[in-house]
């Protein structure tokens, strides 16, 4: 039975989602502030979050990053702006839905979402042909630890942990997977669509800035450590790790 978290502040809204997915086969724990759900987290494994933004203690801007990585978020809030939609789906979460909502749709997303994360512990096809591609002598990895190289960049895909200079630098879930992605296969380029079916394990929209986003948020976190320059835009293609020759390597 999944267990899902539900960071609600208001009581009636937050028992009310306990019961409705209750109903529906769910396994549900309650928090009605940041600090309650972050306390939670650390204790109990959670297949996915329902997370309200305005929240006493922490925020649910503040949680997203710490939920993130390993666990699926679905924000529920009254804020409706695309802006805002665009920081949190960027800062990690996997989905936004605004109130007032129907929870027959909540159901579907919160299914959809599940579906994902079950796909992905079974590795799927499009992960198996990925593993296929040859690594070029810049990357190589344990066969006893799924740590992998490149440079100065070291990835731990097990703890999904990366240092570029010797620096830890904190990534998102999508952020991570993308850039697993690309140290696994270096020199070769990759297409928005390839990255999206990847990384969020569903059908690309051709219109869709996501892959963009992500890329310009990887950069400027890897700023700090003097490596954003690894990651090569191929334009009109897609993206790739540059070759030895075109940056300088020491």
């Amino acid at each position: 039975m999944e267990h899902i978290l539900i960071v609600e502040d208001d009581a009636d809204n937050n028992t009310m989602l306990r019961e409705y997915l209750g109903n529906h086969g769910y396994r549900c724990t309650q928090a009605f502030s940041g600090s309650e759900a972050k306390l939670l987290f650390s204790l109990q494994k959670f297949d996915l979050i329902l997370l309200d933004l305005m929240l006493p203690g922490v925020t649910g801007e503040e949680l997203i990053p710490l939920f993130s990585p390993k666990t699926p978020v679905i924000v529920i809030s009254a804020k409706s702006g695309l802006d805002s939609k665009v920081d949190l789906l960027s800062a990690g979460a996997e989905d936004y839905l605004c109130k007032p909502f129907d929870l027959p749709e909540l159901l579907v997303r919160i299914q959809v979402q599940l579906r994902r994360q079950a796909k992905k512990a079974e590795s799927s096809e499009f992960d198996s042909r990925i593993e296929t591609l040859s690594r070029e002598t810049d990357s190589k990895d344990s066969d006893e630890k799924n740590i992998y190289f490149y440079r100065e960049w070291t990835l731990d895909a097990d703890a999904m942990e990366m240092t570029a200079a010797g620096i830890p630098i904190p990534l998102t879930r999508h952020e991570f997977l993308i850039l697993e992605l690309l140290i696994r296969n270096p020199g070769r380029v990759f297409s928005k669509q390839m990255i999206y079916e990847y990384v969020w394990g569903e059908e690309y929209m051709a219109e869709d800035k996501t892959i963009n986003v992500h890329i310009s948020n990887i950069r400027s976190k890897l700023k700090i450590s003097g490596t954003d320059s690894y990651i090569q835009t191929v334009w009109g293609m897609g993206f790739k790790l540059r070759n030895c020759d075109e940056i300088t390597c020491q």
